[in-house]
């Protein structure tokens, strides 16, 4: 599974980036996003709705917060 540290990065940033990572796939990844704003758990469950990306779990580690999400295209 891949996996795209966007750690220390504020909102829109953790969006934009993970729109711009998942450019570059295939349909079908699945990717975990790390992040640190706790804002991107709200923006990126949003960025899935909008974009049919599939949204799998979200979870917090040591306060990381991890987004599973799958490419869709």
């Amino acid at each position: 599974m891949l996996e795209l540290n966007l750690t220390g990065l504020n909102c829109p940033i953790p969006v934009l980036k993970t729109k711009k990572f998942l450019a570059t796939l295939d349909s079908g990844v699945q990717i975990n996003i790390v992040t640190s704003d706790p804002a991107s758990l709200q923006d990126l469950q949003d960025f899935c709705t909008k974009t049919g990306n599939q949204l799998i779990q979200q979870t917090v580690d040591n306060n990381n917060l991890i987004t599973t999400i799958i490419q869709r295209r």
